[in-house]
């Protein structure tokens, strides 16, 4: 959470369905349907579901979303994380035991042992 920023929790008995947009964080622990348009930071906690479309600096998925996300800066999916969908971000770290099914779209370099057996093959 950046210095100075305020962080909103939606807890674990918490549904919300409907459009949520502001500046601050937003850490989500239950239920959310709908879109969320943050000048701040996203977390979806381990446990909590959410079908939506995500917009909002950083985002880390520890639980369970469908949907998309749009990043200015990292989308982390936590080894407890479960996201279907599009990514677009900066930065996108996909930590193991994750599951992400969908289309990533982000400039990254690749590790050397891959670039390198790229350039033999030719």
């Amino acid at each position: 959470m950046a210095k100075g920023s305020s962080e909103t929790v939606l807890g674990k008995s918490v549904r919300i369905r409907g459009r949520i947009s502001g500046e601050g964080d937003l850490v989500v622990q239950g239920s959310l349907e709908g879109d969320v348009v943050l000048r701040g930071d996203f977390t979806l906690d381990e446990g909590a579901e959410a079908q939506s479309t995500i917009t909002a600096n950083d985002v880390t998925v520890a639980g369970t979303l469908e949907g998309g996300i749009q990043a200015e800066g990292e989308v982390t999916v936590t080894a407890s994380g479960k996201f279907r969908g599009d990514v677009r971000a900066a930065q996108v770290a996909i930590e193991d035991g994750a599951v992400f099914a969908g289309r990533l779209d982000a400039e990254f370099d690749l590790p050397a042992e891959l670039t390198e057996g790229a350039s033999k093959r030719r």
